[in-house]
C-alpha cells in the first residue's frame, strides 16, 4: 500500500488542533462565543456567528472528531496497529487477507510521521515476525521474519540456511508432488522460536531432478540493520534481493491474527484467531 496512513492521520490531527485553537481565539462557532462559566439555557437560541455558515460547519465538524482522532493516533502510533496481509510471502504462517495486530511498543516508541525513536523498549529478536517500512519505498509496509541480527553472517546453500556457520535446524512436516515439482513444509528453529516455512522445488524435465528455487549467497549484516526473509522461502522478495532493513525503518512486531476475510462478499473467518506462533504450531 502506497499511502502512508500514519503521516496523513498526523496531518489531519494537526489541522484539527489548529482549527480548535483558531476557534477558541477567533470565536468562530457559537459554542466558543459563550462566556466562560455560562451554559446555554433550554429554549434560548445560540448566538449567531459572524463567519460564513460553511466555515462554521467545517470547524464544528473537526472539533467533534478531534477527540476520536487523538485516541486513534495515540493507539496506532504507540501501542497497536492493524495490518492486512496482501501477499503469500509469509505462507504458511500468514495467509493472504489475514488481519493481524502489530505491537508498536515492542521495538521502541516512535513519533508518528517522522518515525524518530523517543523511548527504547526492546529490539527485534531472531525469529520475530516484524513489520517495517520497505527500504526502497518507505511509504510501503512489509512483513517478514527476522533471520539475521546486527553482526550476523548469513549463508544460503540450496535450501539450507546457515547463521554464523551454524546450520539452522528444521524438520519435515509435509510434502506434496506435482507435475511442476514438489512443495515441502518444514518446522524451522530460529533461536527459541519455532515456525513453519515452505519450499517449492522445481522439476527439471530433462534430468528428472528437483531444483531449489531459493537464491544462494552470503550476507554480512551491518550494525543497526536486520536480515529478513519470508516464510514462503521461494516466493518472497526479501533481504536476499534488496538488502537489509535499517533499524530506523522498524515499525513493530506482528503478534496476533484477529480475522481472515478474503473479500467483502465472503463471511469473515475467525478460526485462525490467536497469537501467530500458536497458530503456526496448530497447522
Amino acid at each position: 500500500m502506497d499511502i502512508d496512513i500514519g503521516f496523513w492521520l498526523t496531518v489531519i490531527v494537526l489541522l484539527s488542533v489548529a482549527l480548535w485553537v483558531a476557534d477558541r481565539v477567533l470565536k468562530i462557532t457559537p459554542t466558543s462565543m459563550q462566556q466562560k462559566g455560562q451554559s446555554e439555557q433550554a429554549g434560548v437560541e445560540r448566538a449567531a456567528s459572524s463567519y460564513p455558515r460553511p466555515v462554521v460547519e467545517l470547524v464544528e465538524f473537526f472539533n467533534s472528531i478531534l477527540p476520536v482522532l487523538l485516541v486513534v493516533l495515540v493507539v496506532r502510533s504507540f501501542l497497536f496497529e492493524p495490518f492486512t496481509i496482501p501477499s503469500g510471502s509469509m505462507l504458511p504462517t500468514l495467509k493472504v487477507h489475514d488481519f493481524i495486530l502489530v505491537n508498536k511498543f515492542a521495538y521502541g516508541v516512535r513519533l508518528p510521521a517522522i518515525h524518530t525513536k523517543i523511548l527504547e523498549t526492546g529490539t527485534p529478536e531472531r525469529g520475530d515476525v516484524m513489520v517495517f517500512r520497505y527500504p526502497e519505498m518507505p511509504s510501503q509496509s512489509y512483513i517478514k521474519r527476522v533471520v539475521g541480527l546486527p553482526g550476523d553472517r548469513i549463508r544460503i546453500r540450496g535450501a539450507e540456511l546457515f547463521i554464523n556457520d551454524v546450520k539452522v535446524e528444521r524438520r519435515l512436516v509435509s510434502r506434496s508432488d506435482s507435475q511442476r515439482g514438489q512443495e515441502s513444509v518444514y518446522v524451522e528453529s530460529l533461536g527459541e522460536a519455532e515456525h513453519l516455512i515452505r519450499h517449492d522445488w522445481l522439476l527439471n524435465p530433462y534430468t528428472g531432478q528437483l531444483v531449489s528455487r531459493s537464491p544462494e549467497g552470503e550476507w554480512q549484516v551491518p550494525d543497526g540493520s536486520y536480515f529478513v526473509m519470508g516464510d514462503n522461502r521461494d516466493n518472497s522478495k526479501d533481504s536476499r534481493f534488496w538488502g537489509f532493513v535499517p533499524e530506523s525503518h522498524v515499525a513493530g512486531e506482528a503478534v496476533l491474527i484477529w480475522m481472515h476475510w478474503p473479500s467483502l462478499l465472503s463471511i469473515p473467518d475467525f478460526s485462525r484467531n490467536g497469537a501467530i506462533d500458536k497458530v503456526e504450531k496448530k497447522q
